[in-house]
């Protein structure tokens, strides 16, 4: 691979993914090569441990009652006839939890159980535990509950002025950023209103989990949380014991896109355990999935770009609203990066945005890749092809003109210190050459919009091409304190890593293997499964793991080179600097020493443990104003669509990417990173909204919410890879997967644009948004 760029092609999403012709000619582990993740096998033969598999002995089944109505005041719950149910071994309400009532990974806002009102439509009721899984959801049934209906509030605009929904309040938080002069104006304005709809996370695999009471009086929680520390936390909290007196133990993640698993459900399983004396296996449905966990934030957005007459952006002003739903949850984090990133990546001299998330009746928001900055990525590039039309510039070329580049400053006062190519990124899709029209392939007619069989016809069909830029922070914000802790073994020619950073998908697993590998010459490396008797690693969020934990990985694996090398270094009088491992052996830079590992070893065990911590951040002030984040990824994307005109019709053709990695360190997983990634983005643009009527969520399960398939995945092209190293990050390495999710529902509405000539302001994008104005 070359310094500066790697070029590479993937046939699609099911096709075969080549990073550079010289793949074959790197050694056969380490960083850079693309070693496979040590559970592949077992994932492939169906041999993998989820949580839905867990099994103890003496097992009880638990079931949740949820609400069934959006807003409502609880007059009585009943529970005597689902207690006296043969087979019923517990019934736990609000009344039930020793400790605290409420949780909340940033504000303690959401409660257990609802005990007064309930907030949104799902919300947990209470809790059974029964002999039989059927026993249990009956018993659940059969609590009598009196509600008196109250009017929701659904609309995010009217929360302001609505009665208080929760003691704190229905506004979460505000930011308005003030920068440059409010006075500034340009000789061209363009303005929209954009709306983007509520993706749901939608985790491969039953959301699922086993608690087992200890003998000292505490509880052992399985399952598969992307935070296990935090959730323990919580969980201790709400049970009224210390924190040393609950272990959550993380099984086998199938798959991560945000919080894995809602504590609004470990919780009450850890309570039922608690009470009976037994262990308790809840296995969540999908509809249960769709009710209880977090969404993306449904976002309204105004905006109005100035421009001088040559296309270059004077000023921006925006609006944003996020519908953080009930409670709180990552709202106050997912608004920061909205507000921060609201300009995209362009030179902007003034900005003045005002952001709020407030509280409403409708399902709760939190986590999901990109939160925050994909709803701000769809309106300020829908706003700058508003001012290519106006001006009469091609699409790119105005984006050229205003790209951010490393030096810059952003609408919030920091200096872009990390590399920042997006010019390089933008110019490379641009000049990625086009697929070929599908009359150019007449055996590709099928790939039309509707299929041979539609109702279509092909010349109604449309081609357009459409560009975005986006970009994402990595870490936490605003002050977080990200830290990491991992340790090294070694012994008999084995190393062990010990660390509880979870893999969510991400690769970690892999990485710590390679990273071990690299540093020590190991080439036998296991990662030891997570629990929080280990020291915390954080959350599975913004792309952590590969920068801390990966980190914290390399500090211990080369403290335990140095202890391995030291004696020999003292034994021949040289540095250790001087001693080298390739392929399991040590040798010296004069050919002088030449051993093994392993005979140097001598039957020893040696370890290390490391932390790492990045440099700190601040919290924006009060004029939006901070250096908030530790470091920036940027991406292009070219997108073409083919769009039937008279239906509205969409099929992706093709999404072009160029994406700013800062280092390859396993080319066939960063390549499986980007096209998920790219993949989410597509069914964010076109078919992904978990739909409400007056707050209900309407056919929550994967017929009504309709995910896209590998049919409906486009060919995916890695154009180039920039790898320009960000000094400040363990192996100059940059988060992956949640810029590609940010930057292609932008690019895929660009490209409807592009094709219909209509304004397409709301994703995902509807059919009747799709027909072509007259004459287009």
């Amino acid at each position: 691979m070359s310094s500066d760029a790697t070029t590479a092609t993937t046939t699609g999403a099911t096709g075969a993914t080549a990073l550079d012709g010289d793949q074959q000619e790197l050694p056969p582990h380490g960083l850079g090569v693309s070693l496979p993740p040590a559970d592949a096998r077992a994932k492939t033969e169906g041999t993998f441990p989820y949580a839905s598999d867990l099994w103890a002995e003496g097992l009880l089944w638990a079931a949740l009652l949820r609400s069934p109505h959006p807003h409502a005041r609880i007059v009585s719950i009943d529970t005597t006839a689902a207690a006296e149910m043969p087979g019923v071994r517990a019934v736990v309400t609000h009344a039930d939890v020793p400790g605290e009532a409420t949780y909340g990974r940033t504000v303690a806002d959401r409660p257990v159980f609802a005990s007064e009102l309930v907030r949104h439509h799902g919300e947990a009721i209470a809790a059974v535990a029964a002999d039989h899984p059927d026993t249990a959801r009956l018993a659940a049934a059969a609590i009598a509950v009196e509600y008196e209906i109250l009017e929701p509030v659904t609309d995010p605009e009217k929360a302001f002025a609505a009665p208080a929904l929760h003691p704190d309040g229905n506004l979460i938080r505000h930011i308005p950023l003030r920068f440059g002069d409010a006075e500034a104006a340009g000789e061209v304005v363009v303005e929209g209103l954009y709306r983007i709809g509520r993706q749901d996370p939608a985790p491969i695999g039953a959301e699922a989990g086993l608690a087992v009471p200890r003998p000292d009086g505490g509880v052992e929680i399985y399952t598969a949380s992307t935070d296990p520390h935090t959730d323990r936390d919580l969980a201790a909290a709400c049970f009224g014991l210390a924190p040393d007196q609950v272990k959550v133990v993380v099984t086998g993640v199938p798959g991560a896109t945000g919080d894995r698993e809602d504590p609004g459900f470990q919780i009450p399983l850890g309570l039922l355990a608690l009470r009976t004396g037994c262990p308790v296996k809840l296995t969540a449905t999908r509809e249960e999935s769709f009710l209880g966990h977090a969404h993306r934030h449904p976002t309204l957005l105004r905006y109005r770009h100035h421009a001088d007459a040559e296309g270059r952006l004077v000023k921006v002003e925006a609006q944003i609203l996020l519908d953080a739903g009930a409670y709180a949850d990552a709202s106050s984090e997912s608004l920061a990066a909205a507000v921060s990133f609201a300009c995209g990546p362009y030179v902007v001299p003034h900005a003045f945005i005002e952001g709020w998330a407030v509280r409403t009746n409708n399902p709760p928001s939190g986590h999901v890749r990109g939160e925050g900055a994909m709803q701000v990525c769809a309106a300020y590039e829908a706003q700058m092809d508003k001012l290519a039309a106006k001006l009469g510039l091609d699409p790119a070329d105005l984006r050229l003109r205003n790209v951010l580049a490393t030096g810059d400053i952003l609408p919030t006062g920091q200096t872009v210190t990390c590399p920042a190519p997006v010019a390089e990124l933008l110019s490379a899709v641009r000049d990625f050459p086009l697929p070929a029209l599908p009359l150019d392939t007449p055996e590709d007619d099928w790939l039309l919009p509707g299929g041979p069989e539609g109702a279509g016809e092909p010349g109604a069909v449309r081609r357009g091409v459409g560009y975005a830029l986006g970009m994402v922070h990595m870490l936490g914000a605003e002050g977080a304190d990200e830290v990491s802790t991992a340790t090294v073994k070694v012994q008999d020619g084995v190393a062990t890593v010990i660390c509880s950073a979870v893999d969510t998908g991400s690769g970690f697993t892999t990485l710590a293997r390679q990273i071990v590998q690299e540093t020590l010459g190991i080439d036998e490396v296991h990662v030891a499964g997570v629990d929080t008797d280990q020291p915390p690693a954080g959350p599975a969020t913004h792309g952590r793991h590969t920068w801390v934990s990966g980190g914290a990985v390399e500090r211990a694996a080369k403290m335990v080179r140095t202890q391995l090398l030291q004696p020999l270094a003292h034994k021949f009088g040289m540095s250790t600097e001087l001693l080298q491992i390739t392929d399991g052996k040590i040798t010296s830079y004069d050919g002088v020493l030449s051993t093994t590992v392993t005979e140097a070893m001598d039957g020893k065990e040696l370890w290390a443990t490391a932390q790492c911590r990045p440099h700190p951040t601040e919290p924006l002030d009060d004029s939006g104003q901070g250096d908030a984040f530790v470091g920036l990824a940027f991406c292009a994307i070219r997108a073409v669509v083919d769009v039937d005109i008279e239906l509205g019709s969409v099929r992706v053709v093709e999404m072009a990417v160029a994406q700013d990695v800062g280092r390859v360190l396993n080319p066939a997983q960063l390549a499986t990173r980007i096209e998920a990634g790219i993949t989410q983005g597509v069914g964010a643009a076109l078919t992904e909204n978990l739909r409400t009527a007056r707050g209900l969520v309407r056919h929550p399960d994967l017929t009504g919410y309709a995910l896209p398939t590998s049919l409906d995945a486009p060919d995916i092209r890695i154009v180039k890879l920039v790898e320009e190293r960000d000094v400040v990050a363990p192996f100059g390495a940059k988060a992956a997967s949640a810029v590609p999710v940010v930057t292609s529902p932008a690019a895929v509405a660009s490209a409807v644009r592009a094709a219909t000539g209509r304004p397409v302001n709301r994703l995902p994008i509807r059919p009747q948004a799709a027909v072509a104005v007259p004459n287009s």
